[in-house]
């Protein structure tokens, strides 16, 4: 199981062109269902850093974002848009509740 933590900001005048395209993201991910793979993209509250939540546990490892064509036109000019570029970071779980599934109390 991997867990990652994305995030990045983007330029001002570029952050409608960057929801958009995270968006198209979702409707491919909605459309295609990929199993043991749950994603979440938050905007904070200055208007311009973006941050992902993923959770991978696909059998054979594979990242179902490498498949879905939306998440590769996402990542086409990233670092023109970004002020900041994406820092990826591992999470390690230490409790939740119901943030990646499960049941209640479970972590």
């Amino acid at each position: 199981m991997r867990r990652v933590i994305i995030r990045y900001k983007v330029k001002p005048d570029r952050v409608s062109e960057n929801e958009k395209l995270v968006r198209a993201v979702y409707e491919e991910l909605h459309q295609a269902r990929p199993a043991g793979f749950r994603y979440a993209t938050f905007r904070l509250d200055d208007g311009q850093t973006f941050v992902h939540l993923a959770s991978q546990e696909t059998e054979d490892g594979s990242n179902p974002l490498s498949g879905i064509a939306a998440f590769g036109r996402f990542q086409q000019d990233i670092a023109d848009r970004c002020e900041e570029p994406p820092q990826v970071t591992e999470m390690h779980e230490i409790g939740s509740y119901h943030l990646f599934g499960g049941e209640p109390g479970a972590s």
